[in-house]
């Protein structure tokens, strides 16, 4: 029973942010529009070029697993040889490698055509 009063709320909280930000989007454009002001500030004029999402996915993916492998191979360094609690070591050098591998994907992808 808990169970479905979890996902209930999720659901609502997700459906109540949606419609607060439709709806607050709608309100500003209408006063744009009595006021006599152009609504074009919402659209980008700026063309720019973006690489495509799916390297942008890929690079960053990819960069996340070399996080995440690296930080195993890490992590069984330091309990074997360092006496680190697997409890510790593991969690501790996956999250901050991955974060890692995040971060530096995130670097990368402003560099992409």
């Amino acid at each position: 029973m808990e169970g479905v009063i979890v996902v209930a709320i999720t659901f609502g909280a997700i459906f109540g942010i949606i419609y607060l930000f439709i709806t607050a989007r709608h309100k500003e454009r209408l006063s744009l529009i009595e006021k006599g002001a152009d609504a074009s500030i919402f659209y980008s004029t700026n063309k720019r070029k973006t690489a495509p999402i799916w390297k942008i996915l890929i690079l960053n993916i990819s960069l996340l697993l070399i996080g995440v492998g690296v930080g195993i191979f890490l992590a069984g360094i330091l309990h074997r040889n360092f006496n680190v609690d697997a409890e510790v070591a593991f969690p501790g050098t996956i999250f901050t490698l991955a974060g890692i591998g995040l971060f530096v994907g995130f670097n990368l992808s402003k560099n992409l055509d």
